[in-house]
């Protein structure tokens, strides 16, 4: 169904109509569940740690330890928490969180598998991107630096391709 006929339909509905099929949105799916309650008390920065969170615990459970971080679930934790069109700095926080948290974890335990600094790699990519068509980067440049410090020691080129990457946006 389009937009268009979504629209048409639901201004043939009554307001009580609309009423329930939210109520039974908000009831059906927890993404639903969680957009209208953003919407309706935003609170940015209790999203942002939240988000946080989640992309933490694939690194660092906090029981165990995690063999493989699923790159998918923190990218859709950070493309959740962008549908809720929180403030660009905030997007750009968690985006960095994200990378950050990778190189902590490669720190912590080693060099990885070639897939999972070129995943990385891509990220950061996306990230800086993301900061330098919304003006952030001078926001964001001591956190960037120290990232990429961080990783000299890092093997499969991982430094040499952060910083490549860092200077496009520089």
């Amino acid at each position: 169904m389009s937009k268009a006929k979504l629209k048409k339909h639901l201004l043939s509905l009554t307001k009580e109509q609309i009423t329930d099929i939210v109520l039974e949105l908000y009831d059906a799916r927890k993404e639903a569940k969680d957009y209208l309650e953003f919407y309706l008390a935003p609170d940015c920065n209790a999203e942002l740690e939240k988000s946080k969170k989640t992309i933490r615990n694939e690194f660092f459970p906090t029981r165990g330890f995690s063999e493989k971080p699923s790159f998918a679930k923190c990218r859709k934790v950070i493309s959740d928490f962008q549908k809720l069109k929180p403030e660009p700095t905030f997007i750009a926080d968690l985006m960095l969180f994200y990378i950050e948290q990778g190189c902590e974890y490669t720190l912590e335990f080693g060099d990885m598998w070639e897939q999972f600094y070129t995943t990385l790699e891509g990220n950061f990519d996306k990230a800086m991107r993301f900061i330098f068509l919304n003006g952030l980067l001078a926001n964001y440049y001591e956190r960037i630096e120290k990232l990429i410090d961080s990783v000299s020691d890092c093997g499969w080129g991982f430094y040499d391709t952060l910083q490549d990457i860092y200077s496009e946006y520089r």
